[in-house]
């Protein structure tokens, strides 16, 4: 942790080649990642995350069941398995009373976000107990927050706490609905009514956090991003049905980092 703060991810070995990206794209670009935690789902993409020089915590109990391949599509029975990984992940250090960081795998990093996250003298940053990237979607599935569930901020408190414990609660409404997404919006909705959760959703327009909405529907965008022209912390690239979209898409935007020989390898391999 750095300033009681993780950033924390969750990969199988089907996911594992997008975890190396971040890593190398993140090195390259000169970014320390000793405040990153890993939670691998199984012993290969444990040893591979350790091999990129990342702390690791393999909770064979509850995760060591998940399937290793990769989702095929949006709301499948690997990309389900996942979802209870992703909640499981962000609650552990949260009830140790640590700040948390979630991103999900497909992300590379312009700027370290996290002192953008812990600037105590922003009120437009500080006063929140959850920050989200904004998913682009203004569908009633995500309705009234429209929050993406692969990069957020929470801080440690009772507060998010208690809202996390809910999520893992809810875990039959996640293999419902499909995805953890739409479960985690509406607990936002009734935590921030009931228990006072203040919850922020940054603007889906705002330059800092852009993903697969901006990549679909912001060419003029994209094209300031890629010459290096907007003011951007990150980039997720969400809103891709499958890995393989994900690895065309960073490929094209020239945001991907690894060595091809090493695509869909273990560690023993490379």
């Amino acid at each position: 942790a750095r300033n009681n703060a993780v950033v924390v991810m969750t990969v199988n070995m089907g996911q594992s080649s997008l975890l190396m990206n971040f890593a190398c794209s993140a090195r390259r670009r000169g970014f320390d990642l000793g405040n990153v935690l890993v939670f691998p789902t199984d012993m290969e993409s444990k040893k591979l995350a350790e091999g990129l020089g990342l702390a690791t915590y393999f909770d064979e109990h509850n995760m060591s069941t998940i399937p290793k391949g990769e989702a095929r599509r949006y709301g499948d029975k690997i990309f389900r398995s996942m979802m209870y990984a992703k909640v499981l992940c962000v609650l552990y250090p949260l009830l140790l009373n640590y700040d948390v960081l979630f991103q999900d795998v497909d992300i590379v990093w312009f700027k370290d976000p996290m002192p953008f996250f812990q600037d105590s003298d922003d009120p437009k940053v500080a006063n929140f107990d959850v920050l989200f990237q904004h998913d682009g979607s203004d569908s009633v599935r995500y309705a009234p927050y429209s929050a993406n569930s692969g990069f957020y901020y929470v801080r440690a408190n009772k507060r998010s706490q208690y809202l996390f414990t809910s999520l893992l609660y809810h875990s039959d409404l996640i293999i419902t609905w499909d995805s953890h997404q739409q479960v985690l919006i509406q607990l936002l909705a009734e935590h921030s009514s009931l228990f006072g959760l203040n919850v922020k959703i940054f603007s889906r327009d705002t330059e800092y956090f852009p993903g697969g909405w901006q990549y679909h529907s912001r060419k003029d965008f994209m094209k300031k991003l890629m010459e290096g022209e907007t003011d951007s912390y990150i980039f997720h690239m969400s809103w891709t049905e499958n890995k393989d979209n994900k690895l065309l898409f960073l490929r094209q935007l020239g945001q991907w980092f690894v060595n091809e020989q090493c695509v869909g390898k273990n560690a023993e391999e490379i």
